[in-house]
């Protein structure tokens, strides 16, 4: 009796293995990667196995697109970045400079000299005063970046 029970279960767990294995078979079979093609002339109207399921091809809508002659020929341009506009340390040293509160060379780099002229601007300006070149300070600043030229007595600019 229990050699049957033995053979019995032996059989029958050879039947789920080999089984499983046919499953698996399927689903690699279904994970294949799909053609945006084969994607297009697939019928998802009714639920049919894949099997038997024969592709319909779906008629193509062509959208008729009409672009100006500007908007055909121009180059796209990047967007300016989002929040307030960060100056380089350069224009802040140049701008210091223009406005007649930085002395020293423009070499890029914040250092104590910078900070002192942006002190002396912002007290100058009636803004708080910190030594840092924020979104109020730079808006004030900014005007000095690239200055008019000034008109001499002689009625030529310089």
């Amino acid at each position: 009796m229990k050699r049957i029970l033995v053979v019995t279960g032996v059989i029958v767990f050879s039947i789920y293995i080999s089984g499983c294995g046919k499953k698996q078979a399927g689903l690699e079979e279904t994970s294949e990667p799909m053609s945006m093609e084969t994607l297009s002339t697939m019928d998802t109207t009714t639920p049919v196995a894949a099997e038997t399921k024969t592709p319909t091809p779906i008629p193509e809508a062509k959208p008729e697109v009409t672009l100006s002659q500007s908007a055909q020929t121009s180059k796209l341009e990047p967007l300016p970045p989002a929040g307030p506009y960060k100056p380089s340390a350069n224009e802040i040293q140049t701008a210091l400079n223009n406005a007649g509160f930085y002395t020293g060379s423009i070499d890029g780099k914040i250092g104590p000299a910078t900070k002192k002229a942006a002190e002396e601007f912002q007290k100058a300006k009636g803004l708080q005063v910190d030594g840092k070149v924020g979104p109020k300070t730079w808006a004030a600043l900014s005007q000095y970046l690239n200055p008019q030229p000034v008109a001499t007595k002689s009625g030529k600019k310089r």
